[in-house]
Formats: structure tokens, sequence, C-alpha cells
């Protein structure tokens, strides 16, 4: 491996993640000096990754240091699979939306072809229409299922009834780009993300709750994904809240959190059925709640007590920096923040609670397409040169 490649990696994360950054910036985050990211950074601009130029606006004596820019003509395919809605996205270097496409998904029980199918047309589009001098560096998936760490199966996703489903390998083949298919839960993903780029920069003890028909969990410890002895870990959806009367729950036991919070609960007490978007169902009840309807409200409540217990038990577990609300619950938490204060208040130890932040997720729909974007660039942030060993674009 050539000497700086470890160093090389490092630098074209920071502009990844941060966007254009200085010269002197750069060497003071990565502890080195001036002529060292001089090096580095004439290596990627040699490569097409990065660009370099003065910053606009300078004023005043002496020479300002340049700014390192990422080259975005360099992008992933993001894909992120959620029970009701596929889209996908070419990203790129430096984490920019550049064009997506999105497909209702019915909600029709074990659709792995179907999936792939529509999935593929979408990001052959994405393909088709970008410009001649962009270059596919990866491909990275977002489930709302539990998947297997290394090859993208899909070992369980209650919702569709998926057990067992090669997912990644099916896309990949079908897709047929040169690339695999990296694939992630849309929680931990969606952590990430908001750890990288999001509400949680810079607090490394996290917890991200994703709410998409059920709910998800992303936990951050020192800033790196609790996974588990398998991969499968964090799953709150299915943390036990209410064992007494519980709701039914898709995985087979009762009072789970996702049973008493989710989109079935919410529009149960609402009075309403559930329709072929969760997100905008979820998204009415919250909006006619603040408007003044009273089922609607009583419904919201009802919903934000439960998230408020299992909002309590995690910064009782895990006595976390910022607790984010992402998908459908960023909208029942805005709608329910006193309901689930309330709780906190009332269940969480104070030495734990007190310095808890809880945010809306500031990525909001992208948190996990941009958290499968990254699954994507993780190969080249790794070792930027090695994909133009042989030849440079």
């Amino acid at each position: 491996m050539h000497r700086h490649r470890p160093s090389l990696g490092t630098l074209l994360h920071h502009v990844h993640v941060s966007g254009p950054l200085s010269r002197a910036a750069l060497a003071e985050r990565m502890g080195v000096n001036r002529s060292t990211i001089l090096a580095l950074t004439a290596e990627l601009v040699a490569a097409g990754l990065v660009s370099e130029e003065h910053p606009s606006g300078t004023t005043g004596a002496g020479r300002p240091s340049l700014v390192v820019r990422p080259n975005s003509r360099f992008y992933v395919l993001a894909f992120d699979v959620a029970v009701d809605r596929l889209t996908a996205a070419r990203v790129g270097l430096g984490g920019q939306v550049l064009d997506r496409r999105s497909a209702p998904r019915s909600r029709i029980g074990v659709d792995l072809d179907t999936v792939v199918r529509k999935l593929v047309s979408l990001g052959r589009s994405l393909v088709d229409a970008a410009p001649e001098s962009s270059v596919c560096a990866g491909i990275g998936a977002s489930y709302c299922g539990m998947i297997r760490p290394g090859d993208g199966m899909v070992r369980y996703g209650p919702e569709m009834g998926w057990v067992d489903q090669a997912f990644g390998t099916e896309l990949a083949k079908a897709l047929d780009l040169g690339h695999p298919v990296a694939v992630g839960n849309e929680a931990h993903l969606g952590a990430m993300a908001e750890f990288e780029r999001g509400a949680g920069v810079g607090i490394p003890d996290l917890i991200y709750l994703h709410g998409d028909v059920g709910v998800g969990g992303g936990i951050l410890v020192g800033g790196k994904l609790l996974g588990g002895d398998a991969g499968y870990g964090a799953e709150v959806g299915h943390m036990l809240v209410n064992p007494v009367d519980g709701r039914a729950c898709l995985c087979g036991s009762q009072g789970c959190l996702e049973a008493e919070t989710g989109e079935y609960a919410l529009l149960a007490a609402a009075g309403r059925t559930p329709g072929p978007s969760g997100a905008a169902a979820v998204r009415a009840v919250a909006r006619d709640a603040r408007a003044g309807d009273q089922a609607a409200a009583t419904a919201i409540a009802e919903i934000g007590d439960w998230l408020g217990i299992g909002v309590a038990n995690l910064i009782n577990l895990f006595n976390p920096g910022v607790v984010i609300f992402g998908g459908m619950l960023r909208d029942v938490y805005e709608a329910a923040a006193p309901q689930v204060a309330a709780r906190i208040a009332r269940h969480a130890m104070p030495v734990s609670r007190e310095r808890a932040a809880l945010r809306l997720s500031a990525l909001a729909g992208d948190a996990t397409l941009l958290g499968a974007a990254d699954l994507g660039f993780a190969t080249l942030l790794a070792d930027p040169l090695l994909t133009f060993d042989e030849e440079l674009p």
C-alpha cells in the first residue's frame, strides 16, 4: 500500500462529511503539518477526487490557505427501501444528492423480485442521466429490516414477511455495474448519517430512533455503532414497554415500543385507517393535533406517552448525549414533545437525563439515504487511489 494511503482516506473523509475545508483546517484536524497536507492534496488532485481553490471574499495581508473541495463527479448509487416507498439517488462525493428517483411500494408481503426490479430501473435511469465524466464509485442500500453484515442478506423484515432474502446479492447481480451492494439497517445507517453530518455532529454517544410503520434504532457508543454479537443489535422497537395489556406486535410479542408507538397504533388511536402512504397518514394526524382536532390530539398524547417511556429506558441504559427522532417519529415527537419530556422527567435518572438533548433529525427524509450513500463510499474512502492504480480517470 502507498505510504500515504491511510492519510489520504482520512483527508478525503473530512471533506466528504464536512464539505470544503482549508489546508490549515485539515492540518489541524489531522494533527499533521502543512507540508504533509500539501503532499496529500496533490495526490488527491492528481486522481481527480478533489480540487483546490482560493477562498472567495478573502482580504488582508498574507496568502490565504487554499480550500480543498470534494469532486462530486465521483458518485455512488444509494437506495432506500422503506415499507411503502423505494428511493434511489445519485449522491456525489461530499454528500450532495445530485439526482433522485422514487416509486411506491405496495404492502404485499415477500416481494424481493419486485423490489429488485424496481430499484434496478430507478438506478439505471440515474446512471443514464449522469454526465459522461461521472464515475460510479460504489453502491449502498438501506433496508427496513435486520441485515446480516457482509452480504446484505435480509434475515428478518417483519412488516413484509422477508426471512433470509438475498437482497444485496440479487440487487448487485441485476444492476451489473461492477460493484457489490453494501446493505445496512435503516436506523443504523440513519444514526451514522446524523453523527457525520446531521443533528449528532460532535456527539459520539447518541441514539437515533427511526419510524417507518414500526420503530428502529441506531445507537452509537464512543462514535461506534453498537451492532451486538451478530450485527442485529439496537432493535429498540422491540423493547418491552407495556407487558400487561399491550398491543400485539408483528415480532410475535406484545407491548413492544413499536407496537405502542408505530403507525398502526397512532392511526388506531386517532380512529383512522392506514392508507398507501404511512408517512402521509402520520403527518396528517400530527398536523391535525396541532390544529386542535381532539381525536388526533388525544392519539398523539397517548403515543407520546409510550414513546417517552421508551426514551426514558434508553437514557437510563446508555446515557446518550442526544436522542434524535427521524422518519415518521420526527412528526410524532414534534407534536408529542410535552408527553415525551414528562415521561423522561418522571422515569429517567437525573444524572443521565440532565445532558441528554432531544432533537429532530436534521437530515429529515434523507437520513437513511445518506447513510446508504456512505456505505457505498466506504471502499473509496478506505483507499482513495485503489480504483485508479491501473488507470486514472
